[in-house]
């Protein structure tokens, strides 16, 4: 039996096929792109607000349908096209964010990503001092009782028995009901789960990660971030040959005072274990919270057979071996200090 074998019939079955192919394909497509969308609004200080809680681990289709609900986007898809479309999606924060409503889903996704619209974010900077972080979790909402316990319970990499370096740089928000030891436990966790973190923790050598996360907060305080890695090596070469370390930043975190600060011998004078100007050795714990550059500085310093460094401008850091050479910056230092180049 021959099915179709006239050929007027065969072309006009064919003809068929083909239109009733291309409308599927129209209707698939047109179902597909059905994702209503506002368009970009104008926002001013007048524009209405929400507060949108993301919760941890929200996929970007969760995120798009919590965003509907609150009526910043059309839909739910909107959104989660946006998503899909840029890779930065994948750092919005979870926690409160404050955000116009009705807007596009693209605004949508820039908002999420502005810190400015983070309710009571903690953010730890670079260097920054655990103390500072107690102030912010303070500022945040958590009790005194609280944050002493979590600090108390908090499970520390292996190796480490002070919380003191290990709270990364970072913006932190957390969802409502988040406790102080689960904030605390996230910035710690952070630190070993970024990747100069896990080199650092991992290193074997004749410094132990503690001792090398010491000397990245010595390079945070001390230098720029262009001379990290000499800074680093200042301080292994002095400590190679038992000499005291003389690091003005370690005075300054025992004071609590930061900045361009003239260090008067009084102050070197200070009874404290990391005091580096009277005592020998690292002191016995951070005095920070360094960031990656600092970290990777530490684990790798740069060659050279410095020890001694300066800052005689801002902007212009020396380093030398002789001694003659850095009194004589040192002079050049005082001069430029007294006519208020640090100012």
């Amino acid at each position: 039996m021959k099915v179709f074998s006239h050929p007027l019939v065969r072309v006009v079955a064919a003809f068929a096929f083909v239109g009733i192919l291309t409308l599927s394909i129209h209707t698939v497509r047109s179902n597909v792109s059905s994702a209503p969308d506002y368009p970009t609004a104008p926002i001013s200080q007048s524009s209405p607000k929400v507060i949108v809680e993301i919760p941890a681990g929200a996929t970007g289709s969760q995120v798009g349908q919590i965003l509907f609900e609150k009526e910043v986007t059309k839909s739910a898809l909107a959104y989660f096209r946006a998503a899909v479309a840029d890779p930065r999606s994948a750092k919005v924060a979870p926690g409160a964010h404050e955000l116009n409503t009705k807007i596009s889903a693209r605004q949508a996704l820039e908002q999420l990503l502005d810190p400015t619209r983070i309710p009571n974010l903690i953010k730890i900077f670079e260097g920054g001092w655990k103390s500072e972080v107690v102030e912010s979790m303070l500022k945040y909402g958590f009790t005194k009782s609280e944050i002493d316990e979590a600090f108390r319970n908090v499970v520390l990499p292996k190796g480490f028995t002070n919380a003191e370096g290990l709270l990364f740089p970072a913006q932190y928000s957390f969802p409502a009901g988040t406790t102080a030891l689960d904030a605390v436990q996230a910035m710690i966790d952070r630190f070993s789960h970024e990747e100069t973190g896990q080199q650092l923790l991992s290193a074997k050598g004749k410094l132990t990660p503690a001792q090398l996360l010491i000397i990245a907060s010595l390079v945070q305080a001390e230098g720029d971030t262009k001379d990290f890695d000499k800074v680093s090596r200042v301080i292994r070469n002095r400590l190679d040959i038992s000499m005291p370390l003389q690091l003005d930043s370690t005075v300054h975190y025992v004071k609590k005072v930061r900045g361009q600060i003239f260090l008067s011998t009084n102050s070197t004078l200070i009874k404290s274990p990391y005091n580096t100007y009277r005592k020998y050795g690292l002191p016995p714990s951070p005095i920070g919270n360094p960031g990656a550059l600092a970290i990777a500085a530490a684990l790798k310093p740069a060659v050279g057979d410095w020890l001694f460094f300066i800052t005689v401008a801002p902007g212009d850091t020396r380093f030398t071996r002789s001694n003659d050479e850095f009194l004589t910056w040192k002079a050049l230092y005082e001069k430029n200090r007294k006519a208020g180049a640090f100012k």
